[in-house]
This record gives structure tokens, C-alpha cells and sequence, in this order.
């Protein structure tokens, strides 16, 4: 019974983990659906590298307009590390798509679909 709840638990943290996880609000997620969660926290960040996106996309929540509850702030410094080894095993990808689409604007600018 106890080890079944464990079980659980660490499903659910493994769970609450990955739907935060810098990588996969970067490269699994629409390009759009990326730049408006960068901007609904009013990151300074203007554009992230689609290579190693997963951290940049930490790094940009980091530098981004206070956070009052410093809830934030502990979950983002696990979740570089996180992301850090899931970008890594996406890199061949994500260098294509560097290569092939560039970087991941936050900001619209005009001239730019």
C-alpha cells in the first residue's frame, strides 16, 4: 500500500514537472504558445535560441518582472536542470530547426510572420 502511494506521488511530481519544463513549453508547443507565456510574465527577453530553448526559456522567466510571491523562483532553478538534460537529448532537432527557422521571437516586430 505504501509503496503504491509513493508510486503516485512521484507520477504526480514527475507530471507537475514536465507540464512546467522549459523544453517542452518550447519545442513541443507552438511557437506562438511560447512567446505568450514568455510575455504573460513580462519577460525582458526579446527572442530564445531554439537550441538548448528549454533553459533559455528558464533563463527568460527568471529575468522577467518580480515575481511577489517568490513562488516561482525555486521551481525554475529545478527545472534548468531538467531542462538542460531534455535539451540535450533534443539538440539534434533543435539545431535543425535553428538552422532552418531561427530564433524563437517573444516580441512581434514588423516584417516578421
Amino acid at each position: 500500500m505504501k509503496r503504491k502511494r509513493m508510486a503516485a506521488l512521484g507520477i504526480t511530481v514527475v507530471a507537475l514537472l514536465l507540464s512546467g519544463c522549459g523544453t517542452v513549453n518550447s519545442v513541443m508547443r507552438k511557437e506562438g504558445d511560447t512567446a505568450r507565456e514568455l510575455r504573460l510574465v513580462k519577460t525582458y527577453c526579446q527572442s530564445i535560441p531554439r537550441a538548448y530553448s528549454g533553459v533559455a526559456f528558464d533563463f527568460c522567466m527568471l529575468h522577467a518582472a518580480p515575481d511577489p510571491t517568490g513562488f516561482l523562483i525555486p521551481f525554475v532553478l529545478v527545472d534548468i536542470a531538467v531542462s538542460a538534460v531534455a535539451d540535450t537529448v533534443v539538440l539534434p532537432y533543435t539545431i535543425y530547426r535553428q538552422s532552418a527557422d531561427g530564433n524563437i521571437s517573444i516580441y512581434w516586430r514588423p516584417g516578421r510572420s
